[in-house]
């Protein structure tokens, strides 16, 4: 049985790929006259060959800016070095609309060197250049749309802290929030605040997560501890109180925080502050002598995740030339130097060692510095918040 041989469409020859080619062609002479021009081009330009061959210059298609920019910049540079490429330009229609194109361009030399020709070659970029504006409405949609996710994240982050902290008398206090991104809501939280003519409380902690739960978890925690410090002057049965409510409100969700309560009553020269910690990093105390040490509070646990929690305490003296400093884990957690390494309570402590004896505007405001240069170390969220006495005033003489 004979097989019939394909029929093969009919071989294009050269002047038919020219003509009918899915780019614009033409040719000019050095001086810019048009002396050849594809069907495609005079398609899309709504004119004739007559038009254009031998009576118009490639830059009367241009519109001003553009023909401009050809005679300074396009031309000398296309006849110094002999191409140019992917050039975006646009040339004007029959009926003045104006078509984006990409323009590539060679020059046909002769034995002599010198430039017989420039071949000239449109793309069509009216796509591209829809493409390029939908993705311009997209970027700036999508800016006003961080915008605005930015301001409502601050604007819920500043409902969460207390605008002012009230100093007991005899005291300075000083606290300062680093965000790490603009974008969420974080879950660090402090206040001081004032319970009696004589007893202050005051709280640092991190709740888990970002975000709108976090915020939801933040508040209820801030309100839960003012509320509780004001029924019982037991530090760490107000951390039960709270460890309390987070577990009858958790649900299906995570909600714990490691948190430091603390109150400050007047003591002699000074204050006596008892601290309740529930798995959170220990308080630092910057002495008047220039020592330095942490506050331990061992085994205390996270609050909110276990129905009893244990609640650690301890009690010191804030003397004149005192510090106390409470910070949340974003500190510690940074990661510093070419390798990275955390920065750790070893760190912190050295830090400080640095600063003893100190007060407590001095102190928050060299734990910003250290803060901001962490750069894209600091991966969270970071809080300080410190108390000091002011030091007594040296003898006369």
């Amino acid at each position: 049985m004979d097989v019939p041989e394909p029929v093969l469409p009919p071989a294009d020859d050269a002047e038919d790929i020219y003509e009918h080619a899915p780019v614009g062609h033409l040719s000019t002479r050095p001086d810019g006259l048009i002396v050849k021009v594809n069907a495609t081009l005079l398609r899309w330009l709504g004119r004739t060959r007559a038009d254009l061959v031998g009576s118009r210059r490639f830059a009367d298609l241009l519109p001003v800016g553009d023909r401009i920019y050809h005679e300074t910049h396009l031309s000398p540079l296309l006849l110094v070095h002999g191409e140019v490429n992917g050039i975006a330009v646009q040339v004007r229609t029959a009926d003045g609309a104006r078509l984006p194109v990409l323009l590539t361009a060679t020059v046909k030399a002769g034995a002599d060197g010198k430039p017989l020709l420039i071949r000239i070659t449109l793309f069509d970029a009216r796509e591209r250049r829809a493409y390029e504006e939908e993705l311009l409405r997209a970027r700036k949609a999508a800016d006003s749309e961080r915008d605005r996710v930015q301001w409502l994240a601050t604007t819920l982050q500043s409902t969460l802290l207390p605008p002012v902290l009230a100093a007991p008398p005899g005291t300075e206090v000083a606290a300062h929030y680093h965000h790490a991104s603009a974008d969420e809501v974080g879950g660090d939280f402090y206040d001081l605040f004032p319970l009696t003519e004589h007893r202050w409380g005051l709280f640092l902690g991190d709740v888990c997560g970002k975000g709108a739960e976090a915020a939801a978890i933040t508040s209820l925690t801030r309100y839960t501890l003012r509320a509780a410090a004001v029924y019982n002057t037991d530090c760490a049965a107000v951390l039960t109180n709270l460890n309390t409510v987070l577990n009858q409100e958790s649900g299906s969700l995570a909600r714990f925080c490691t948190v430091i309560f603390g109150l400050l009553t007047p003591d002699g020269d000074g204050y006596a502050v008892t601290l309740a910690s529930g798995g959170h990093p220990p308080a630092l105390l910057l002495r008047a002598d220039g020592t330095v040490d942490y506050l331990p509070t061992p085994g205390g646990q996270l609050i909110g995740v276990l129905p009893e929690a244990t609640i650690t305490t301890v009690t010191v003296h804030l003397g004149p030339g005192d510090t106390l400093l409470l910070y949340t884990d974003g500190l510690t957690e940074a990661h510093t130097g070419r390798d990275r390494e955390r920065y750790e309570e070893a760190a912190l402590l050295t830090f400080a060692a640095g600063l003893a004896p100190s007060t407590a505007p001095a102190v928050v405001h060299a734990a910003r510095r250290l803060l901001a240069d962490f750069g894209a170390g600091l991966e969270d969220d970071a809080a300080v918040l410190a108390i000091s006495v002011p030091a007594a005033p040296a003898p006369p003489g």
